[in-house]
């Protein structure tokens, strides 16, 4: 993998899928600016809000993971929110690419907990962003109104400054915390995900339609953890 852009970081992917009619759609519709730094932004603001995150809906085959599917959905968890991003800015004209950690998140649900048995959430996504000559990271996975909600920091993006996940929330609570860097991809790299998920959680996460998760509601278990108002974010 280069550390500059390469004809890849604009081409289109299985997963990718830049050439999507509904997501070159919402690049027309968002990449707006005057430099490519503000498109940029103003893409990684669209794909944070206008898609609510549901990391109870998790479908890891190959039409689950597609940026198209989380434009259809109106939904989706870190990676293929990241993946959405990289794809929009794709088709933008911005090279893009997608990185990949491992955090411990301090505050999921205890329907989580108990599913997962950790607090350890392998291969969390972002996306890479190739702005004013450097690779910028963006994580556009919490909207802003469940940010809001749940009294999290939101994780802005200025097209200058990496955006990676805050370490405590609003309250000053631990929050997330990055415990290993598995490094930057040209594309989804769904075989080690999906190897990765069945040997660390199991293989009923990888059928996205476990009862534990699948049938669970997400934001209204973390209303009723938290005491907020349980309205849909």
């Amino acid at each position: 993998m280069s550390d500059t852009p390469t004809p890849a970081h604009l081409a289109p992917t299985p997963a990718i899928d830049c050439d999507h009619p509904a997501v070159q759609a919402l690049a027309r519709q968002h990449a707006q600016g005057a430099s490519e730094r503000q498109r940029a932004v103003a893409l990684t603001h669209a794909v944070r809000d206008a898609f609510r995150y549901d990391p109870y809906r998790i479908d890891l085959s190959p039409a689950g993971m597609r940026a198209s599917t989380v434009i259809a959905h109106g939904y989706g968890w870190c990676v293929p929110k990241a993946v959405l991003l990289a794809a929009a800015a794709r088709a933008a004209g911005i090279p893009a690419r997608l990185g990949f950690a491992d955090v411990r998140n301090h505050l999921s649900t205890e329907r989580m907990r108990q599913s997962m048995q950790t607090d350890l959430f392998i291969w969390h996504g972002y996306t890479e962003l190739w702005l004013d000559g450097a690779w910028r990271k963006a994580t556009p996975a919490f909207n802003l109104s469940l940010c809001q909600k749940f009294n999290l920091l939101p994780l802005d993006f200025d097209g200058v400054h990496d955006s990676i996940y805050h370490p405590f929330d609003a309250s000053g609570n631990r929050h997330m915390e990055y415990v290993r860097q598995r490094g930057s991809f040209d594309d989804l790299p769904l075989d080690r995900i999906v190897a990765d998920f069945d040997r660390v959680y199991g293989p009923w996460l990888r059928r996205g339609t476990d009862s534990a998760l699948g049938e669970g509601d997400f934001l209204a278990d973390v209303a009723r953890e938290t005491g907020a108002p349980s309205e849909r974010a």
